[in-house]
């Protein structure tokens, strides 16, 4: 196991500048969720762990280390590729067991290494099989045990389940959560799908344009995210938000947090409009309601309305958030937050 640490990083190519003094903390043994749209630096970041592409300056330490002049292969990490990267002349034996052949691995700790990873990630029978005849999370487990067998102190994943249809990878993000409990080691994971890095991260660091925007648990960045971004970007769907037309400040809401009523309710927060929308998804249905100057998405676990019908929505005050012309969120000790309640309470329609 090992910590992460990056002081005061900056990358660029070719004279772009994709992160600049960034500090960042990735804690020993920790299950640490890199999420953000295309383009954030979260794949940057992690091949400057790899040492794959070394930072322009600033210092990157493993486990207290600078590691910024040692070689990727002698860093103690392993990278699993969003295309798997396994050699398809091989069989799977052979691709878990590469690595320790180029490292002069003794052929019975060879033997012995390799039947133990593949017996962990139940890939034991397929061991002479190619990798043409695997499924695709056959051949991400071959992916992941061609890691393991290096014992590494770190794993850096890529994307690594993006390349799998949706059941598979709910499938394999349970995996991925059993083996961290397993190995305990330091997993840190890549991903733009922020349904994963909800359902993975022990921590989850949400990048924008090269920038930390926030860094917690899921849910302390889904019911108190910094700023707009964050509370935009986490959450399906994300959170409702809307001009309160004061200081150019913004208020916002959950999805779920409303109530939709054929009669004004009393909340503290209504506004009355058309359902334009629905989608029943099941256990919940997902209406898109708009309003004379809003338009919300709702999700309620009972599927009462139709198209076309006149609604209102309802928010109590503890649900309702506000965010200042600078797009930070504005807490509750903060004198504005007082204000803007009165101010969004003036504005119920209907």
């Amino acid at each position: 196991m090992a910590s992460i640490e990056f002081l005061n990083v900056t990358q660029s190519f070719g004279g772009n500048v994709i992160i600049k003094d960034l500090n960042l903390k990735i804690e020993d043994g920790k299950f640490t969720v890199l999420v953000g749209p295309s383009g954030c630096g979260k794949t940057t970041l992690l091949r400057m762990i790899a040492g794959l592409d070394p930072q322009v300056s600033g210092s990157v330490l493993i486990d207290g280390t600078d590691v910024t002049r040692i070689a990727p292969g002698q860093r103690g990490v392993a990278m699993v590729f969003q295309n798997y990267a396994i050699y398809p002349t091989m069989s799977v034996r052979e691709n878990i067991e590469f690595g320790l052949k180029n490292n002069k691995v003794a052929k019975e700790e060879r033997t012995r290494l390799v039947e133990s990873i593949s017996s962990t990630v139940g890939l034991y029978e397929y061991l002479d099989r190619k990798p043409s005849t695997l499924s695709g999370g056959q051949r991400q487990r071959v992916a992941l045990a061609r890691a393991m067998v290096k014992k590494p102190s770190v794993f850096l994943m890529d994307e690594p389940l993006s390349n799998l249809d949706a059941k598979l990878r709910v499938q394999m993000r349970i995996e991925l959560i059993e083996m961290h409990k397993k190995l305990g080691s330091t997993f840190v994971y890549v991903t733009h799908d922020q349904v994963e890095a909800m359902s993975m991260a022990d921590t989850i660091v949400l990048m924008n344009r090269g920038s930390i925007q926030q860094e917690a648990p899921p849910e302390i960045i889904y019911r108190q995210p910094n700023n707009l971004f964050a509370a935009q970007f986490i959450g399906v769907p994300p959170m409702n938000v809307g001009e309160l037309g004061a200081d150019g400040a913004k208020f916002g809401f959950r999805p779920e947090s409303a109530v939709l009523t054929t009669e004004p309710g009393d909340k503290h927060f209504s506004d009355k409009g058309t359902i334009i929308t629905r989608e029943m998804l099941g256990s919940e249905t997902i209406y898109q309601v708009r309003s004379e100057n809003h338009s919300y998405m709702i999700k309620c676990t009972e599927d009462l309305f139709s198209v076309d019908q006149q609604v209102y929505v309802g928010v109590d005050a503890d649900k309702l958030y506000f965010f200042g012309a600078d797009e930070n969120r504005i807490a509750v000790q903060d004198s504005r937050y007082g204000e803007y309640m009165n101010v969004i309470r003036g504005q119920r329609n209907g």
